[in-house]
């Protein structure tokens, strides 16, 4: 299965995400915002990327980008609750995945990380 770096600043939701992909036999690595994040990608290799887009400190767009340039291989997959945030976004898409809207249920999520780790392997 695959290392999935979840980058949330909302805690009950991180550690939601994480037990529902943890169920799938994914190993998941947490963070509370982008630049926390940022860390953990120069130091360990993963496989996925989920990111929130509205964090402190170094929202999910610049983690995105700078995660692109760091590991380009890597599929990252955002996620927010914010029409506009998701409008910010677009111009990213060649390099994003989907942006999964919040509120999500624990299928979508799983199926959301699942079609991102089959578009990385296609």
């Amino acid at each position: 299965m695959a290392k999935i770096l979840i980058a949330e600043d909302e805690d009950s939701l991180r550690r939601f995400v994480a037990r529902a992909l943890n169920m799938d036999g994914h190993e998941t690595v947490e963070t509370g915002d982008g630049a926390e994040a940022l860390e953990r990608l120069q130091a360990e290799s993963f496989d996925l990327l989920l990111s929130d887009i509205r964090m402190p400190v170094m929202d999910g767009i610049a983690l995105a980008t700078a995660s692109a340039d760091l590991t380009p291989a890597m599929p990252i997959l955002l996620m927010t609750g914010y029409a506009e945030q998701r409008e910010r976004a677009e111009p990213l898409m060649q390099i994003v995945v989907d942006v999964v809207p919040k509120p999500f249920t624990l299928p979508q999520i799983r199926q959301a990380v699942a079609d991102a780790l089959v578009a990385r392997a296609a």
